[in-house]
């Protein structure tokens, strides 16, 4: 007997017939002798449903109120999900993120897990029902307040709540039938991957890939946890997330990743010296504000720019987080550019074979898209460039490095 976590995102419980085959699905594993804990996502559009109402009524409303509101969205599909399953024979029981015992940090709609007491939830599997956990939420502790984790948290829920038990599996159902070589509603010859490293799927879902979130590809591979990321509407094998490279290939290349909801911010006139940087980043980081890629330029006369990206939606506090210590090291101006994107190629070996960087420019250049900054590390080199030739610069790298083909 093998204990498993699945995840099944909105689009999988996204109405009542859903809901229907979703809980079918688990209830073959369930008769199969598997013990099962189960994450869900709110259904379809609900949070951003909730998200549009909450601004109609408050354009600015407070991140407390916001998870209290958001975090209903997953106990609804857990409740419908357990009922479902309860109407299929099958016993089963719906948790809140608090019931379950996930604990974060009290930082309001991008909380981060901090660790879970999973009491509750190993009572329940020796009862020998199917736990259904609402996915996205946890509890602080201080107050004993609702908190979410941000977009994509019920993914970080699925893989801590695997990592916790030690569970054989975790799979994340979507609707989509694993990772794929780029985005295939953008690339249609995109191909899926039957497995990509931790790391490489680290930088895919750094750089814009949307399959999984961020943190919770961070979380399987600090943890080990193998992961599966497939369809909840076939019976596809996925892809597998694991430890450790591929078989050596020709093809260094393994995926293009993008990303058009980025905004990048100038900081002109910046004088070059030891601390300066801190003084700027250390109130984003306060302000639990994501910076991505960062460039400064060449010093001259002891003054530099220096440029980096950060959330679109984040912007206007990033400016504003900055604004006095802007003046305070005397720095010229501020600059902004919000219309932006960015492009990845990720994969194993792209810094030490020669020739790749070269080449990446190069089916940019034919393609007639000028580069405005460049970064780089182990396994991934990412442009920004315009954001309204993203999706072509896609297209052009998927084909120049010919991932929809046969090496």
């Amino acid at each position: 007997m093998s204990l498993v976590v699945q995840k099944y995102g909105g689009t999988s419980v996204g109405s009542i017939e859903k809901i229907k085959n979703v809980a079918k699905r688990i209830a073959k594993y369930y008769k199969e002798g598997h013990k099962l804990v189960v994450v869900v996502s709110a259904m379809g559009d609900t949070t951003d449903d909730l998200i549009e109402m909450a601004e109609k009524i408050n354009p600015n409303p407070e991140p407390r109120e916001m998870d209290f509101l958001l975090s209903s969205g997953e106990r609804i599909s857990a409740a419908l999900t357990a009922m479902a399953l309860q109407n299929l024979g099958i016993p089963a029981i719906a948790l809140s993120g608090k019931q379950a015992g996930i604990i974060t940090d009290n930082i309001h709609t991008k909380a981060n897990i901090l660790k879970i007491e999973p009491k509750r939830i190993l009572e329940e599997l020796e009862k020998g029902r199917v736990v259904i956990v609402a996915g996205f939420q946890g509890y602080e502790l201080q107050k004993g307040d609702v908190t979410t984790l941000g977009r994509g948290g019920s993914d970080a829920t699925a893989v801590a709540l695997a990592a916790v038990l030690k569970a054989d599996i975790c799979e994340i159902y979507t609707d989509v039938d694993g990772i794929f070589t780029a985005d295939p509603r953008i690339v249609p010859n995109a191909k899926k991957l039957d497995f990509i490293s931790y790391e490489e799927m680290l930088e895919m879902a750094g750089q814009g890939a949307q399959v999984m979130q961020l943190r919770s590809v961070d979380l399987a591979a600090t943890y080990k946890v193998p992961v599966i990321v497939r369809s909840s509407f076939n019976e596809n094998s996925g892809t597998l997330i694991g430890e450790g490279k591929e078989v050596e290939t020709k093809q260094k290349v393994k995926g293009i990743a993008h990303n058009k909801n980025i905004a990048k911010v100038t900081i002109v006139g910046v004088p070059d010296k030891p601390g300066i940087a801190h003084k700027i980043f250390a109130p984003l980081g306060e302000r639990a504000i994501n910076v991505d890629d960062i460039v400064q330029n060449v010093s001259k006369d002891g003054i530099t720019d220096l440029s980096f990206t950060v959330p679109e939606k984040e912007l206007q506090k990033t400016i504003e987080a900055i604004q006095e210590v802007v003046k305070e090291i005397g720095a010229k101006e501020i600059n902004y550019d919000n219309n932006v994107g960015k492009v990845s190629i990720v994969g194993w070996g792209i810094q030490s074979t020669p020739g790749i960087a070269a080449k990446m420019f190069g089916i940019l250049a034919s393609a007639g898209i000028n580069i405005e900054m460049i970064t780089t590390s182990e396994i991934k080199i990412t442009c920004i460039i315009r954001r309204d030739l993203v999706e072509k610069a896609v297209r052009a790298l998927h084909d120049g490095f010919n991932l929809g083909g046969e090496e």
